[in-house]
C-alpha cells in the first residue's frame, strides 16, 4: 500500500490557512482527527473520517484556534501534538516563547509555560506511565522538561552548545530522549539521571578521531533540525543541513551506514518528517523541497518522490490504521496520499478457462486418478 501512494483526487482537506503550514498530528488512539499548525498562529482540527460517504469528500475542519481567538499563538506554530493517550487534550508550542496545553473541548488553555526564547520543537511520550514530561528544545542550548503533572518547567538537561531544533521520546523506553541541535549534535538522555546525557552519537563510529581524544563527537556536519525513531524504538533517523540523513542503533549508539544518498534540507528550524508503521520493510517520509522522499529506511533506497506541493514542504504524518500519508506545506494546503486502488480479480476466471498452451510440461499433472484406470 505504501508503494502505490499517490495524491488523492477524492479527498481534499478542507482549506482554512491563511499561511504556511509547519506541522501536523493525528491522534494515536482513533486516528481519526487531525491537527494542524500554520506561520500565522493559527491551530485548526480536522476530522479525517469520511462522514458523507461518498467517494469524493473533503475532511472538514471541526474548529479553529484563529486570528481571534484570545488566546490563539501570537507567531508561528511549530509544533503540535496530542496528548497521546486521549483526544481530550493537546498540546502546541511556537515562536512566541510559550507551550500551550489545549482542552480539546472547551478549547481553552489548561496551562501555558513561557521560555526565554523562541521555541522549536517540543514532545511528549507515547508510552510514558510513571511520568508526564513534555521535552522542549528552544533557543537555548538547555533542553528544558516541563512536567504536567506540576506544572513547573523546573528540569533542565545541560549539554548541547547551541539552540536545540528537534526532541524525541523513545517508544520503547519512556526515560529515553533523544535530542538534536544547530551544533551537529545528537544526544540521548536518561531523564532520570544527574548527569542525564547517556551519549553524544558519533557520525564516525570513533574511528576518525582517535588521534584527538578531545574532538566532540557529531551527529551531522551541520545543524541537527529532525528526529525521528523507527516505531520499535531500536533505531534513530536523524537529518541535517549537511543535506544527510543517518541511521542510528539507539541501545549501541552506533552509526548504522546507511547511505541515503543527499537529502536536500535547506530548513532553518525544525523539519517534520515521519516513519512508517507496520509495514514491511519500513519507510521515512521526509519532505524535500516542494516533494517528499519515500526512502526505506533500513537500506537507504529512494522508492518514489510524492509530487503534488506548489512550494516548500514542511511536514508529513502517516496513517497507520489504513497507511495513509498528510503533508503540510508553505503553499498553505494539507494534502492527502492514498494507496491507489486495486484492480479486482473477477471471481468468475477460473483456472480451467485459462488457455493451457502456455503450462510448462514439467509442471503438468501427470498424476492419474485409480478411478480412471479401473
Amino acid at each position: 500500500r505504501v508503494l502505490s501512494l499517490e495524491l488523492n483526487k477524492d479527498r481534499d482537506v478542507e482549506r482554512i490557512h491563511g499561511s504556511g503550514i509547519n506541522t501536523l498530528d493525528i491522534e494515536p488512539v482513533e486516528g481519526r482527527y487531525m491537527l494542524s499548525g500554520g506561520s500565522d498562529g493559527v491551530i485548526v482540527l480536522y476530522d479525517l473520517e469520511n462522514l458523507s460517504r461518498k467517494p469524493s469528500y473533503t475532511c472538514k475542519a471541526l474548529f479553529s484556534v484563529g486570528r481571534s481567538h484570545p488566546d490563539v499563538h501570537k507567531f508561528s506554530v511549530e509544533t503540535v501534538q496530542w496528548y497521546p493517550h486521549d483526544t481530550g487534550m493537546f498540546t502546541s508550542s511556537s515562536f512566541d516563547k510559550t507551550l500551550k496545553i489545549w482542552d480539546t473541548n472547551t478549547l481553552q488553555p489548561a496551562d501555558i509555560f513561557h521560555f526565554e526564547g523562541t521555541v522549536y520543537s517540543h514532545h511528549m511520550s507515547p508510552v510514558a506511565t510513571k511520568h508526564c514530561l513534555i521535552a522542549v528544545g528552544t533557543k537555548s542550548p538547555k533542553v528544558q522538561l516541563c512536567d504536567l503533572k506540576s506544572g513547573s518547567s523546573s528540569h533542565i538537561l545541560q549539554g548541547h552548545r547551541q539552540e536545540v531544533l528537534a526532541v524525541s521520546w523513545s517508544p520503547r523506553h519512556e526515560y529515553v530522549l533523544a535530542t538534536g541541535s544547530a551544533d551537529g549534535r545528537v544526544k540521548l538522555w536518561d531523564v532520570r539521571r544527574a548527569s542525564g546525557c547517556l551519549s553524544t552519537l558519533d557520525q564516525y563510529n570513533g574511528e576518525k578521531f582517535k588521534a584527538s581524544s578531545e574532538a566532540a563527537n557529531t551527529a551531522h556536519n551541520g545543524r541537527v533540525n529532525g528526529l525521528c525513531y523507527t516505531n520499535d524504538g531500536l533505531h534513530l533517523l536523524t537529518i541535517g543541513t549537511d543535506d544527510r540523513m543517518r541511521l542510528w542503533n539507539s541501545s549501541t549508539g552506533e552509526n548504522t551506514l546507511v547511505n541515503y544518498g543527499k537529502v536536500c534540507n535547506e530548513s532553518r528550524k525544525g523539519l517534520k518528517f515521519a516513519m512508517s508503521c507496520g509495514c514491511n520493510p519500513e519507510f521515512a517520509f521526509v519532505p524535500y523541497g516542494s516533494t517528499i522522499a519515500v526512502y526505506t529506511v533500513f537500506t537507504g533506497e529512494l522508492i518514489t518522490m510524492l509530487r503534488g506541493h506548489y512550494s516548500t514542504v514542511n511536514c508529513c504524518v502517516f496513517q497507520p490504521h489504513f497507511q495513509e500519508l498528510y503533508s503540510g506545506s508553505k503553499d498553505c494546503n494539507i494534502l492527502a496520499w492514498i494507496p491507489a486502488p486495486r484492480e479486482p480479480v473477477p471471481d468468475d476466471i477460473s483456472e480451467k478457462s485459462l488457455p493451457q498452451q502456455h503450462v510448462n510440461p514439467a509442471y503438468e499433472d501427470a498424476w492419474s486418478s485409480s478411478d480412471d484406470e479401473g
